[in-house]
């Protein structure tokens, strides 16, 4: 066995968000200097995985609640776009790198992980094609800065989960979720509108197509302010929204009912919604981000 430690390259700076540290710092702290942090510290957040210039804004409401000086360990989960994945799977690497600094993966809870049976390896090739991950990883950085020696991240890519595996990933991330050292960072961007999607619902008493489309967006969220699992799978299954993080918000979901099983009082709130474009015909398309924060009491 070598000792070589393995790198997952930041294969979308350049395109997704720019491949300069400091112009990315910059941005990040623009970003975050607009937002109030009413919600520290979070113990999940559920923030956008799209290209900065559509959504950084967005994710920085969710960000800006973390609280760098008590959080060790961060498990980012984030859909798979491009493979098949009926399960989740884990890296095979060591470092994810940045632009702004390296993120140390935990190979101890991935080692506990792995001996669930649960999970299967991501090779690097599906690592570095997905993004959904590695769209956290600047906002990470930038938000632990102050403590950056001293954190690990565990990422899991999530497959396409029936409801009783999400049941059963919900349950044992549970116990990692009761830690306040660690943090969840759930990885989603909401409604996919248009064409290109394939996706067109549109309920003309609420007029514009984008009112339509926020107000789609929002009663999923107002479910998921509920935390309750059973609702927010009836509301996808009703509406068949085009939530591309609905399995890492199904995982959230159980593992907070699980928790609150054992009389622990959790709140969720959004704090931002957004929409990279307002459609107004059948020819316009859109995503939408929205930003929440999980709070312990």
């Amino acid at each position: 066995m070598s000792n070589r430690v393995v790198c997952r390259e930041a294969s979308h700076a350049g395109s997704w968000y720019t491949a300069s540290g400091p112009q990315l710092n910059a941005q990040l702290e623009s970003w975050l200097s607009q937002v109030q942090s009413t919600k520290r510290p979070a113990r999940a957040i559920i923030a956008p995985h799209a290209g900065y210039t559509y959504c950084g804004s967005c994710a920085a409401h969710a960000y800006k609640q973390v609280d760098p000086s008590i959080t060790r360990r961060i498990f980012i989960l984030g859909p798979s776009h491009h493979v098949p994945l009926s399960r989740c799977a884990l890296s095979s690497v060591d470092i994810y790198r940045t632009p702004l600094y390296d993120l140390r993966i935990d190979q101890k809870i991935y080692g506990e992980l792995w001996k669930t049976g649960m999970f299967e390896r991501m090779s690097l090739q599906t690592d570095e094609d997905e993004h959904s991950i590695e769209m956290h990883l600047p906002y990470t950085a930038k938000a632990m800065e102050s403590h950056k020696d001293e954190f690990t991240i565990i990422p899991v890519l999530v497959g396409a989960l029936s409801e009783s595996k999400e049941q059963e990933f919900g349950k044992l991330f549970s116990k990692y979720l009761a830690d306040p050292s660690n943090l969840f960072v759930v990885s989603s961007d909401f409604c996919h509108w248009g064409q290109r999607f394939r996706y067109s619902y549109y309920d003309e008493s609420q007029g514009e197509i984008y009112r339509s489309i926020e107000h789609l967006d929002k009663m999923g969220m107002s479910i998921i302010e509920q935390l309750d699992p059973v609702s927010f799978s009836n509301y996808l299954k009703k509406y068949h929204n085009t939530i591309c993080g609905r399995h890492p918000i199904g995982v959230l979901l159980n593992a907070i009912t699980e928790l609150q099983k054992n009389g622990m009082n959790m709140s969720f709130s959004f704090l931002n919604y957004a929409q990279s474009s307002q459609c107004r015909n059948w020819q316009d398309s859109s995503v939408s981000y929205a930003a929440g924060a999980l709070t312990v009491h």
